[in-house]
């Protein structure tokens, strides 16, 4: 097998889909058309042969990764003679608004559940530690939800530490995209799965988005596995208009959704309205804090035009 060529030294190696399907080997597809379609996000299609052609050889690759880790694990525990607690292997997942990283998040989970084995596989996104509607209002963010400041990072931080400390029970807040804030009182409760698949904006960003992160500590830091799912902004802004008009024929015509008022828009409106909120607010978040983090994966996940990956790199 031959790698594409690129005259600039590069950190990573480069497949195109036929190169990288290759790398499937004979492992079986075990989910069906019934089972994908809960999987797809709101403005995705997403074919099996999408599963087979990326993500199977993408699980494999993790599959590899984690017998490595847990032999460390071992090597460590057996030299300091103690007791192996079980912690779990985070795997992350970033990427813009819009580019379908909750759905490859998903497709990933759904995958490493049952291969090779039974595993258990806990999806957290960081929409949850974002501060809640009022904090940010009190605060001047609402502008600049998804930015750095809009989340609690001391919180975040706390969190992926205690989960991998092999901590039980340790409880993540809950995000509703109904009512644009965190649900009170409700969690979403990791007990040392197998696996962490922590997917959003910001699982790669470093200090130089978080100045006042505990002790220069930063999310990627207890990461075992990350992925970046790109594409040009020019399809994210067409993807992200083109949701944003699916929704404000669907959810946005719920009277309890914070973006109810959105639903009275004419198409034109909803166009202008989308395509300003991109400029202003995710346009500016993925050129200042997101892109910056991309090569900082461990695979970065390239899409054209029909959402399909492209291009893989992985980290050498």
């Amino acid at each position: 097998m031959s790698l594409q060529k690129n005259t600039k030294i590069s950190p990573f190696l480069t497949f195109d889909r036929q190169q990288w399907a290759a790398l499937r080997k004979s492992v079986p597809l075990k989910l069906t058309e019934q089972d994908l379609k809960p999987l797809l996000g709101f403005n995705e299609e997403l074919s099996l042969d999408e599963v087979s052609t990326i993500y199977l050889p993408l699980a494999r690759l993790i599959n590899y990764y984690i017998d490595e880790n847990l032999k460390r694990q071992q090597v460590l525990h057996k030299f300091l003679d103690v007791a192996s607690p079980k912690v779990p292997y985070i795997i992350s997942i970033a990427g813009s608004v819009s580019v379908g990283k909750s759905t490859s998040a998903r497709i990933i989970q759904a995958l490493l559940s049952q291969w090779p084995h039974e595993r258990k596989v806990d999806l957290i996104t960081t929409d949850g530690f974002l501060y809640p509607l009022d904090v940010l209002k009190e605060k001047n963010l609402l502008q600049k939800k998804g930015f750095p400041a809009s989340y609690d990072i001391h919180r975040l931080i706390a969190f992926v530490s205690d989960i991998k400390s092999g901590k039980r029970e340790v409880k993540a807040p809950i995000y509703s995209h109904l009512t644009y804030d965190i649900i009170p009182d409700q969690f979403n409760v990791v007990d040392q799965p197998d696996i962490v698949i922590l997917e959003g904006l910001n699982v790669l960003q470093t200090g130089m988005n978080y100045p006042a992160s505990p002790h220069n500590v930063f999310v990627s830091d207890f990461v075992d596995f990350s992925v970046y799912v790109d594409a040009d902004e020019t399809l994210l802004k067409k993807w992200y208009i083109h949701r944003f008009l699916k929704f404000r024929r669907g959810a946005f015509s719920d009277p309890n959704s914070y973006f109810h008022h959105y639903s009275t828009l004419s198409e034109a409106e909803a166009v202008a309205t989308a395509s300003s909120i991109w400029d202003e607010i995710n346009g500016l978040n993925l050129r200042e804090n997101i892109l910056p983090s991309r090569e900082r994966a461990n695979l970065i996940l390239v899409k054209g035009e029909d959402h399909a990956i492209e291009t893989v790199k992985l980290r050498k």
